[in-house]
C-alpha cells in the first residue's frame, strides 16, 4: 500500500486539484513583496493633516529583467519588439538609463533611474511594448558603491 505524500504547500491540502497546488507554489512571499510594499506606499501617501505629501527629491533606481521568452527565436522575439515599438516606448521619456546589459542565458538587464511619481510610465511602458517578447521582473534598486568603498577605507 502506498504511503501518501504529504503537499509540498503548507497551505495546499490534499484535495486541492495540481492546478490549485501549483497556482500557490507560485504565490511566494517575494513575488508578493513589491505589490505589498507599492500598495504600502499607495495607502500612505498623506501625512496626518490629510494633503497629499509632496513629491520626492531624490531619484529612486529600478532594475528590470527583460527575460527571453525561449520558445521563441531571435528573430521573432525581435519582429515582437518592433510591432509593439518597444525602442519607441521604452524606456520613457525622463528615465535615465544607468546600465543595459545582455546576460546570456537570461536576457536583458537595465537599471533605470527616475522620479518615483513616474513610476507608473515605466510600466506601462513595459506592458505596453515588453510583454510577448519578455518576461519582466522588477526590483527597487540602490547604489551600494558608495559604502562599500567607505567600509574598504575604514581602518581593521
Amino acid at each position: 500500500m502506498r504511503q501518501r505524500r504529504a503537499p509540498r504547500h503548507p497551505v495546499a491540502a490534499p484535495e486541492m486539484g495540481t492546478a490549485s497546488r501549483r497556482s500557490l507554489r507560485f504565490m511566494s512571499l517575494p513575488r508578493l513583496a513589491l505589490p505589498s510594499a507599492l500598495c504600502l506606499l499607495l495607502l500612505t501617501d498623506r501625512p496626518a493633516g490629510g494633503q497629499p505629501a509632496p513629491p520626492a527629491k531624490d531619484p529612486m533606481m529600478l532594475t528590470v529583467f527583460l527575460r527571453h521568452d525561449q520558445s521563441k527565436t531571435l528573430g521573432e522575439i525581435r519582429a515582437q519588439l518592433e510591432r509593439e515599438g518597444f525602442f519607441q516606448k521604452f524606456p520613457p521619456t525622463g528615465t535615465e538609463v544607468v546600465s543595459w546589459y545582455v546576460m546570456m542565458g537570461v536576457g536583458q538587464v537595465v537599471t533605470l533611474r527616475f522620479p518615483p511619481e513616474r513610476l507608473r510610465e515605466v510600466n506601462l511602458a513595459l506592458e505596453q511594448s515588453a510583454w510577448g517578447a519578455f518576461r519582466t521582473e522588477f526590483y527597487p534598486t540602490y547604489d551600494y558603491r558608495p559604502i562599500a568603498e567607505a567600509e574598504r577605507r575604514k581602518p581593521r
